[in-house]
């Protein structure tokens, strides 16, 4: 209890790392490899995670055949697994080609070899092969727009599928008729396989004019190319292709885990845990608004005998409006902390469990009575903060920020206010 009440930084701080470390690879990879098969194994997979899930795959196996794609400084050592590091949101041209080399890879595999697929959040924009006529400027123009329109995750890659040779099923298409068998870290709301890093080995029912509606509903602007890639015939594979029927997909790592895990140690710690969701959706200072407000009504109402844990995750989202320095949780945090004016019971993390918050280096945020004050005291204005999407400029100055490092997996946002009596 007196880690709760004297040092609640530290103690929302580590609630966190028991979210992080409930998802390690490590962790949970092994209880899920099959034994080798009698042909080849080879082993792809991209995203935040995936360079850590090889390390487990190749600590159970020893060294295997295989590449795997991660996000700039998430690289592994591996033995015989390739990594290569590639851009994470917008992709580049180190992605693009080892995607290409993936696809290669799994092209001449016989119904003897087994593709074990590893993916993560972060796989939309590692994995990466435009379709045709598509050039990776235009994917990645489209890609910078969709993160700055505040649309949902889902919505996003319903549009990534339809301008790629690799989404959306197609390449476990490609892998046919290998056996497929493909481990999936979820950082998507309700760990639906078909988004998780758009969902390259999961078959796909959306379509190129639903990709047309969502980017018309966004007013997102589409070159000549992309206008015409978009009114082509589908390429994305149907849940029922036969190429799809060797795949089996497994999702071992989930928020709704991490959350749980964080709640037992915080009811240890003499808190009694509401939990408000795993699969949260919005925008960022919208939630931090209402989720801040939940928690002046809970201590208004009094009566409180122990400390309450308010628990969510999801995905927050962002619509730019500004030109700042900010990510989904850390203006989650700082919404939440203009809506709490000050209030020296209430206390809020939010951090992104892959260590990156938006495209910063940092987790997220910590907010308490002391932020306002700090930041006034500073003559930084956190009102102008917010309306310039600059949360992570404004808790930088305050030391505010959660910074982590990478932290090798990606179940998406932690998000805990603590109300104490």
């Amino acid at each position: 209890m007196n880690d709760v009440t004297q040092d609640p930084r530290k103690f929302l701080s580590d609630l966190f790392q028991v979210a992080v470390k409930v998802a390690d690879p490590m962790q949970v990879v092994p209880a899920h490899l099959p034994d080798r098969p009698k042909g080849r194994l080879v082993v792809i997979g991209a995203g935040k995670a995936s360079a850590r899930m090889a390390e487990a795959v190749e600590a159970h196996y020893g060294p295997c055949e295989g590449l795997v794609i991660t996000r700039y400084g998430y690289a592994r050592p591996c033995q015989g697994i390739e990594i290569v590091e590639a851009a994470h949101p917008v992709p580049d041209k180190a992605g693009e080609a080892a995607t290409l080399r993936v696809l290669n890879l799994v092209s001449e595999l016989g119904q003897d070899d087994l593709v074990l697929a590893l993916m993560s959040g972060g796989g939309s924009a590692l994995l990466c092969a435009p379709a045709k006529g598509v050039s990776l400027d235009d994917k990645k123009a489209i890609n910078q727009a969709l993160l700055a329109s505040g649309a949902p995750i889902g919505e996003m890659n319903v549009v990534r599928k339809h301008l790629s040779r690799v989404k959306g099923g197609q390449l476990a298409a490609a892998c046919h008729p290998a056996h497929l068998l493909t481990l999936v870290i979820s950082d998507v709301p309700g760990d639906d396989p078909s988004q998780i890093a758009s969902g390259p080995t999961v078959g796909d029912t959306s379509s190129p004019v639903d990709a047309l509606n969502i980017l018309s509903r966004h007013n997102i602007a589409m070159s000549p190319a992309l206008r015409n890639s978009l009114a082509q015939a589908s390429s994305v594979v149907s849940p029922g292709d036969v190429r799809l029927s060797g795949a089996e997909t497994r999702i071992i790592a989930a928020p709704s885990q991490s959350l749980s895990a964080a709640a037992k140690v915080a009811e240890a710690s003499g808190c009694e845990v509401r939990m408000l969701g795993d699969a949260i959706e919005g925008e960022a200072r919208d939630l931090g608004r209402d989720q801040a407000r939940a928690a002046l009504a809970l201590y208004e109402t009094g009566g409180l005998d122990q400390p309450v844990l308010l628990l969510s995750g999801g995905e927050c989202t962002v619509t730019r409006r500004g030109c700042g320095v900010g990510g989904p949780n850390a203006e989650f945090a700082l919404s939440a902390a203009l809506t709490l004016e000050g209030h020296p019971n209430i206390h809020v993390l939010a951090c992104d469990t892959d260590g990156v918050d938006g495209a910063a280096e940092v987790a997220g945020a910590f907010a308490d009575g002391e932020t306002l004050t700090l930041a006034r005291q500073l003559k930084i204005d956190p009102d102008r903060a917010l309306s310039n999407n600059d949360a992570h400029t404004f808790f930088d100055a305050i030391g505010g920020q959660i910074v982590t490092g990478p932290t090798l997996t990606n179940v998406n946002d932690f998000r805990a206010i603590l109300v104490v009596p």
